[in-house]
């Protein structure tokens, strides 16, 4: 690698280099419902109106008003019912005056009918063919109401669905409606996970880590239920012993992904060979360490020999690697998906507790949130350690506490809101 990478880079630098990266995938043709999450790549206009009738708000009696005007139970209006219009039925005839139709919500409403009577405010009337098929209406409240008109929703020829729209149960629903069994989509990556440490095994030996031998590779499961959480795929390549045999043949599983994320290894320890391997693999790095704590031991290039897909190097400790895929990688993917909604919202929160000390690192401390009244107040999550993964296990959020800053009980602090809060185009560096 070279010796002109840049090194301690701000928080905020860091993220505009990574984020400007990257940049959204191609485009692909999904099924409906594989659909779900993707970002739209193009316009979806409607081929008809929706509705595409007039049809029935209410299950009643589709009515002329000028023959129901001033209806009540003291003084009622009985009118002859001439049809029976059940959902997915059609009008048999036009109604005339005095005459009514018994109608189910959504069926298309008669011509000469201006209203729907609810049934609630009808003796139900008789049924259709008897002698006496009659309804008496007790109540004109209905009178020209509870049509819903063709193309009140939507009309042929509109653009319903613009390109960049978040795919959600909605989306896919008036997509349906349109007739669209697929949707041009832009593509969501398939991201590599690579970790490395003789220390390390996957979660099924756990009796080697009760033995007091290993500990379990949790950022690996860490980072696959991150990426999980962003719709986006996993493809975790396993743990590489500390040997460069072993980290470039485990990297070499990375061949058709379109990201790596490789945990710990980047520092200059005798066994951290990551940056000797990638350099071995063409990579060319925009930076190696970021001036934040936990996570400063960050980087992000790309790697020639894999294509020049994206690569984000992050800190073994587990909290730092949680931590700075939050902040940094996840807004990248997501850029990489076609979003442009990549920020997780920020709020203002008043602090409990002390946070930190002055440092020439911003601090990230771990967060749980409560709020008072109209007060959002803040509490660390316990003991602050990188290795405290318990920390981020009870966190709502990540503080921001600019480098040089400390901030004392009462003081507010910025914080990032994690867990499924909505999504923003503002950056929080």
């Amino acid at each position: 690698m070279r010796a002109d990478v840049a090194d301690w880079l701000s928080a905020g630098e860091a993220l505009r280099r990574i984020v400007g990266g990257v940049e959204p995938l191609g485009t692909e043709t999904r099924p409906l419902l594989a659909a779900l999450g993707s970002v739209l790549a193009e316009d979806v206009a409607a081929p008809v109106d929706l509705p595409p009738w007039d049809n029935s708000a209410m299950d009643g009696f589709a009515v002329r008003t000028a023959d129901v005007a001033g209806a009540s139970a003291e003084h009622p209006v009985v009118l002859r019912v001439v049809d029976d219009i059940p959902a997915g039925g059609f009008p048999a005839c036009a109604l005339e005056a005095g005459e009514a139709a018994r109608i189910m919500t959504g069926a298309p409403v008669p011509a000469g009918a201006d209203g729907v009577i609810r049934v609630e405010h009808t003796d139900r009337g008789a049924a259709i063919g008897t002698p006496d098929a009659r309804v008496t209406i007790l109540s004109d409240a209905d009178a020209g109401k509870n049509v819903r008109p063709r193309g009140e929703d939507v009309r042929a020829g509109d653009v319903v669905l613009r390109a960049g729209t978040v795919l959600r149960a909605p989306q896919l629903a008036v997509a349906s409606s349109l007739g669209k069994a697929r949707l041009a989509v832009h593509r969501r990556p398939v991201v590599a996970i690579a970790t490395s440490g003789d220390e390390l095994v996957d979660v099924e030996r756990y009796d080697e880590v009760l033995a007091g031998r290993k500990i379990v590779s949790s950022n690996s499961y860490a980072l696959a239920a991150q990426l999980a959480e962003s719709g986006i795929e996993a493809r975790v390549l396993g743990i590489a012993r500390d040997t460069p045999e072993s980290l470039r043949e485990l990297l070499q599983g990375a061949r058709g992904c379109d990201a790596l994320i490789t945990s710990a290894g980047i520092s200059v320890g005798e066994h951290d060979h990551v940056r000797g391997v990638l350099e071995e693999m063409e990579t060319r790095v925009e930076f190696w360490r970021v001036r934040i704590r936990p996570g400063s031991a960050l980087a992000f290039g790309r790697v020639g020999a894999l294509g020049g897909i994206p690569w984000f190097g992050l800190p073994g400790n587990p909290v730092s690697t949680m931590v700075t895929f939050e902040l940094f990688v996840r807004p990248a993917l997501l850029r990489m998906c076609g979003r442009t909604r990549i920020y997780q919202s920020t709020a203002d929160a008043v602090l409990r507790e002390r946070v930190g000390a002055r440092s020439e690192l911003a601090n990230i401390p771990r967060l749980r949130l409560e709020r008072e009244d109209e007060t959002l107040f803040a509490h660390l999550t316990g003991a602050q350690g990188s290795g405290i993964a318990t920390s981020m296990a009870a966190a709502d959020a990540l503080g921001i506490v600019p480098p040089g800053a400390e901030l004392d009980v009462g003081d507010s602090v910025r914080a990032v809101l994690l867990g499924g809060a909505p999504l923003t185009d503002e950056a929080y560096f």
